[in-house]
């Protein structure tokens, strides 16, 4: 099987068969994900409190806190950000 790398989300959509919109996704997706690890390492949280702090799982914050964000909608990294007292901002650029 040969190996394939990609760049950034639109060259991942593009290899993968999936849309530019598919491709925002995912680069928002992992934008957040890439965020909350980072706050909760800086704050030294453990998994139990972020998972208390924004009343959900343990499992779900694992999960999340492990790049694993398949079962992680995008308003509970919303939610666990607002709770480690960050607020999203989202920008709006023409597409290319």
């Amino acid at each position: 099987m040969k190996t394939i790398k990609t760049k950034n989300a639109s060259e991942l959509a593009d290899v993968l068969g999936l849309t530019p919109a598919d491709a925002v996704e995912m680069e928002i997706r992992s934008d957040l994900n890439a965020k909350i690890i980072k706050v909760v390492k800086k704050k030294g949280l453990t998994h139990a409190q972020v998972a208390k702090l924004a009343n959900t799982s343990r499992t779900r914050v694992t999960a999340l806190l492990n790049y694993n964000t398949h079962q992680i909608s995008t308003d509970l990294m919303l939610r666990i950000l607002g709770v480690l007292g960050i607020h999203a901002r989202i920008k709006f650029d023409k597409a290319a």
